[in-house]
């Protein structure tokens, strides 16, 4: 089979992946109200915490975190036992983002994918994954703003994965370009969240909304 078709379907079976929204499914499990319908609106994990459920929060985490990871990892492996051009990687890194972000299975309407870009990173390489998740973590203890948490995080992605390439792992710069859409997609959809905060609106974490 060609490799580069053989890429394109990786990239597919990606987006698809990257489709499901577990915030909905997770919550349609546990007889929880649609994510969609409450809060910001957002099928994320953070949304889904406003429900009340950290159960529910915490699994819409995981499993949006693991279906970055899982295509990537898979790519990776592919690359190198040859099945796999190199450059399918990045490409499936980003396949699987945007079916987070505009989900084929809803209406194209997905959720900010934080959770989801850390699966990606930590399949790129777990220190580089480890580090943006302690960036989020520490701005998000300090401040309790989950949005102001993954802005922080998605700016220092890309200056992670350029510190750390060829020193802490293999760098590639078809990957650095892919952390650095992914870090721009992340900043975009969190655009409304940065009005919120500059106005002084943007709600803190674990605080429930109507």
């Amino acid at each position: 089979m060609n490799l580069t078709f053989t890429a394109l379907l990786a990239a597919l079976a990606a987006y698809l992946l990257g489709s499901i929204a577990f915030a909905v499914v997770v919550s349609w499990f546990m007889g929880l109200p649609d994510p969609r319908s409450f809060g910001s609106g957002n099928p994320g994990a953070t949304n889904v915490l406003r429900s009340g459920s950290k159960l529910a929060a915490v699994l819409t985490l995981l499993l949006d975190a693991f279906k970055g990871w899982l295509p990537v990892w898979l790519a990776s492996w592919g690359a190198q036992a040859g099945w796999l051009e190199p450059a399918a990687v990045p490409l499936v890194a980003v396949a699987v983002f945007l079916g987070h972000l505009y989900p084929i299975f809803f209406q194209f309407k997905g959720g900010k994918g934080v959770a989801t870009a850390a699966g990606i990173l930590l399949a790129i390489s777990p220190w580089l994954g480890l580090a943006t998740i302690a960036t989020w973590l520490i701005v998000a203890i300090f401040t309790r703003y989950s949005s102001l948490a993954a802005l922080s995080a998605a700016v220092f992605a890309p200056f992670y994965d350029w510190l750390g390439s060829g020193l802490v792992w293999k760098g590639d710069m078809a990957m650095l370009l892919a952390v650095v859409a992914i870090s721009a997609l992340v900043v975009w959809r969190h655009r409304r969240n940065v009005r919120n905060l500059l106005d002084g609106k943007e709600s803190r974490i674990g605080r429930k909304q109507p």
